[in-house]
């Protein structure tokens, strides 16, 4: 039997022998079945002999994706274009138009409304619009030659999660979890930190697909209970007893079944579950922070959208603190109809939102995990699905920008990529990608390899064939690493 992190006859270092996997030991056990599936002895994996393994020794161990859901503008962020202020009116003409991203030649250039200058030691340019971001500009790593694929809010979330625009297969922190692990047995591998916004492309950007069920993200909310039915609800060994039943008469109708991996990640479910209910509670209390931690973040502050952002920024250090292999902080959205960054009207007015929301969070996000020593092994990502056109409809109060895959800006920190430096580069007008174009396969890719994942290397055989997170495509971009 082929394990399914081999692609072709290449096995992965670290491995058992199949004749030991949890699916040999169940055609050739039947007792005890409930108290061995639900002892741990078989780690957080659905199924499979041992604790996974990184395939050589990894650089960080952790992943903190700042999800900025919509679009931030890279020319009001990180990539600087004078020439659309100089131009500001102008016509784009035929010449700028792409069939990739919202434009049209009777569109004029449209300049930003906030001023950029070079930070720190390393003469970073960051904008104002991001104040305490720009303070650590010696501490990012600036990619701003990123391409997409589709000018589709949907399309592009699934993508940068997923790497397919059509979705259907495992998200990027499904696929962490299943690489390697959670570090801590009383949690799961890859928690969204939800901030009452789902977006574009639904929960499936965040869904294991077809990777065994307990890899699926476990979603906690920004505000009242972080996750439902977390309260313990009776005497914990009547709960063990009840669990145990359950893995035996699991374990009945996994023999008649042919879909015992499904089977087998509800039960490995069951048993994060009622580990939770005491993990869970003491993690996302925030309650036992030091005062300067919470003001560092931005806690009490009177925008409730920054107060709970900053709650779920400190739960984030703390649920790594505890183990958890991959995070995702979402944004809130102001709109019910749109994304949180999608700035189609009211740039000025509705970006500065954003960025007073997120801001200070991200910022004391890597302060604080710099300070504690663990930023060095975990990587912070600070990315939307799309950049905002360089141009609009027409100037007029309110204006804003559309969406833009041509050529857009990420960072990330920590865990082992270069600081205080800008990647890649757009044309003068920052309409396309001149130099060193990048798509996301290339940053899934680089950041598995720091986690010790070859990308190539770490499938799961489904419908007949060997799938992964970057498929046929992404390269590492060494250029980006230390």
């Amino acid at each position: 039997m082929k394990h399914p992190h081999q692609r072709g006859s290449c096995s992965c270092p670290g491995r058992m022998t199949p004749d030991l996997s949890r699916r040999g030991f169940l055609k050739h056990s039947s007792a005890a079945f409930g108290w061995m599936a639900l002892s741990g002895l078989f780690g957080d994996r659905a199924y499979g002999a041992i604790m996974p393994q990184p395939h050589y020794k990894p650089r960080a161990k952790n992943v903190i994706f700042c999800f900025m859901d919509g679009g931030p503008s890279h020319v009001d962020t990180f990539d600087p274009k004078p020439m659309l202020s100089k131009f500001q009116g102008t016509k784009i003409g035929p010449d700028a138009v792409s069939h990739r991203s919202q434009s049209a030649a009777e569109r004029v250039w449209l300049g930003s409304p906030w001023e950029f200058k070079q930070r720190g030691q390393s003469g970073l340019w960051v904008s104002e619009l991001l104040p305490n971001i720009a303070k650590l500009a010696d501490k990012i790593c600036v990619v701003r030659s990123m391409l997409g694929e589709l000018p589709l809010h949907g399309q592009q979330n699934l993508l940068l999660h997923t790497g397919r625009i059509l979705g259907q297969a495992p998200s990027w922190g499904s696929w962490v979890s299943y690489g390697l692990g959670t570090e801590n047995q009383d949690l799961p591998g890859y928690v969204v930190l939800n901030n009452d916004w789902v977006p574009n492309g639904g929960l499936e950007n965040f869904s294991c697909s077809f990777l065994p069920a307990s890899h699926e993200a476990t979603m906690m909310r920004a505000k009242g209970v972080p996750v439902d039915n977390i309260a313990p609800t009776g005497m914990a060994d009547i709960q063990r007893r009840k669990l145990e039943l359950l893995a035996i008469q699991d374990q009945e109708f996994a023999a008649r079944s042919s879909e015992q991996r499904a089977i087998e990640g509800a039960i490995a479910n069951y048993e994060t579950a009622f580990k939770m209910q005491t993990a869970i509670p003491e993690v996302v209390d925030i309650s036992s922070e030091p005062q300067h931690i919470l003001d560092l973040y931005g806690i009490g502050s009177s925008d409730e959208h920054q107060h709970f952002y900053g709650t779920q920024a400190i739960r984030a250090r703390r649920l790594i603190e505890a183990g958890v292999r991959f995070v995702e902080i979402t944004c809130p959205s102001f709109d019910d109809n749109n994304s949180p960054w999608d700035q189609h009207d009211e740039l000025k007015k509705l970006h500065e939102k954003n960025a007073r929301v997120t801001d200070q969070s991200v910022a004391a996000l890597i302060i604080d995990l710099e300070r504690r020593g663990l930023l060095d092994e975990t990587i912070v990502v600070w990315a939307g699905e799309m950049g905002r056109t360089p141009h609009t409809p027409e100037i007029k109060e309110g204006c804003g920008r559309d969406h833009h895959v041509d050529g857009y800006t990420i960072f990330m920190a920590g865990g082992g990529f270069r600081q205080g430096i800008a990647y890649g580069e757009t044309d003068e007008m920052g309409n396309a990608v001149v130099e060193n174009k990048l798509d996301i396969h290339d940053i899934h890719a680089t950041i598995l390899h720091q986690l010790g994942i070859d990308h190539e290397r770490l499938t799961f055989r489904h419908g007949g064939r060997d799938h992964s997170l970057t498929d046929v495509h992404g390269r590492i971009i060494s250029d980006l690493l230390i």
